[in-house]
């Protein structure tokens, strides 16, 4: 008699071999950890996590493993061996599984006279031995055209695609959307998947899950002068002289003459992003706003010899060097005198003194503009002073202002550009019944503007 014994994984066979009857006897025994299938004639993997209560401690996760099990961190990657229905229902679904299959536990053993018995889900192969039947390949499933058939030893699976769980016989789309955060702004679920999106201003970065900010200032400067980023958006702002337009990107130019009448003393000119001043002829702009009169006689004196330049607010006039007109003559500068000589001259003022001013355009009234003034005082005279000639529209009052002088009053605005002359008397007396008096023919001279 010879025994033999031969051990497969979860399973012992001896085999007795008596030389006198030339008989062989096979005797079967799973091992630790397996229990006979006696429907499929063979051994099967006790699974202990379903059948030993709390098997597990402290937080720990129980893997059922071929003929035991583990207790394993939740966290732990497992490479396990699929030999059995149960053991590869027990590890599906869990991402930190991976199913590795060994080599065929159930392969009959030779018998190159008999034919073998294969279990369901097996068949026999031309090496007399029992081989999975790959039912995905053959087509011999019963999965759904919307499920993925897997192929398991012995058996096989209808499993969801990616992105898809069964509920029931059917497969269900996962809304990623409803899971904890995958994307940063929004999430848009699609059949199967999903995608991210982020909100104006900013774009996915390379994980296609977080947003960052687009600098749009570098990417693509959509302001018309200047472009300041900030986050998720920008702004955009105007060199001086210029104002956003009302798109908030283009820039107008600012007409400051329209923002205030007094910008400018004269004349405000718009230019694109600034403004100037200008003044009228025989001004010059000063302090860039400020119109100033231009006095001609130290510039440009164009009068001749004979006469005498006089400067006035915004222009200038020639006036003669000797303006005495018969019977007067010339004394001293502007000064004539009639000779007593002359017989005509008694009933004459006794001089005549020319005298020239020049006045602003509607310039504030009352005012004083001009004082008269006795140059030679006699004793025991009376002094009285009148406005003789050019008031014939009441614009000046003449208040004496002493016993030997008097104060012009303009008391009425007067509009230039214009010229008056005024003859302003003064008339003198004594007690001895001596009479004289002397004129004073004042040119006033009003400018164009009140500058």
């Amino acid at each position: 008699m010879m025994l033999t014994a031969t051990f497969l994984a979860g399973l012992i066979l001896i085999t007795v071999h008596s030389q006198e009857t030339e008989e062989t006897i096979t005797y079967t025994q799973c091992t630790d950890g397996y229990e006979w299938d006696p429907v499929r004639q063979r051994c099967k993997d006790i699974d202990e996590c379903e059948i030993v209560p709390d098997a597990c401690k402290g937080g720990m996760k129980c893997v059922n493993h071929y003929g035991g099990y583990l207790c394993l961190p939740r966290t732990a990657q497992i490479i396990v061996n699929e030999r059995e229905e149960a053991a590869a229902e027990s590890t599906s679904g869990r991402n930190n599984v991976i199913r590795r299959t060994p080599a065929d536990p159930h392969r009959a053993p030779p018998n190159p006279t008999h034919q073998i018995q294969c279990a369901a889900g097996y068949e026999q192969s031309d090496h007399n031995v029992c081989q999975d039947i790959d039912e995905c390949a053959t087509g011999t499933h019963n999965c759904r055209a919307d499920q993925v058939c897997v192929n398991l030893r012995g058996s096989f699976s209808c499993q969801c695609p990616p992105g898809y769980q069964k509920r029931g016989d059917q497969c269900v789309d996962i809304d990623e959307c409803t899971l904890p955060p995958y994307c940063h702004h929004r999430c848009v679920n699609t059949p199967g998947s999903y995608y991210c999106q982020c909100n104006a201003g900013f774009q996915l970065a390379s994980n296609n899950h977080t947003c960052v900010d687009i600098n749009e200032c570098d990417a693509n400067n959509p302001c018309a002068q200047q472009c300041y980023n900030i986050l998720g958006s920008f702004i955009c702002q105007c060199n001086p002289g210029f104002e956003l337009s009302s798109d908030r990107i283009n820039c107008e130019d600012t007409d400051e003459c329209r923002t205030s009448s007094y910008i400018c003393q004269y004349q405000c000119v718009n230019e694109p992003g600034k403004f100037s001043c200008v003044c009228p002829e025989g001004y010059q702009v000063v302090g860039g706003r400020t119109c100033q009169d231009i006095n001609e006689c130290e510039t440009t004196n164009e009068c001749r010899e004979d006469e005498i330049c006089w400067n006035y607010h915004g222009g200038f006039r020639c006036y003669p060097r000797n303006p005495c007109q018969e019977p007067y003559v010339l004394t001293s500068e502007n000064r004539c005198v009639c000779p007593v000589s002359n017989a005509i001259c008694r009933e004459l003022p006794y001089s005549v003194v020319y005298k020239y001013m020049s006045i602003r355009s509607d310039r504030t009234v009352p005012s004083d503009i001009f004082q008269i003034q006795a140059t030679t005082i006699y004793p025991n005279t009376i002094n009285t002073f009148r406005i003789k000639s050019g008031n014939e529209n009441g614009e000046f009052y003449l208040r004496q202002t002493s016993a030997v002088s008097a104060m012009l009053v303009l008391v009425k605005s007067l509009s230039g550009p214009r010229e008056h002359i005024v003859d302003l008397e003064m008339l003198t007396v004594n007690s001895l019944n001596y009479r004289t008096s002397s004129v004073l023919r004042l040119t006033i001279i009003v400018g164009p503007y009140a500058f």
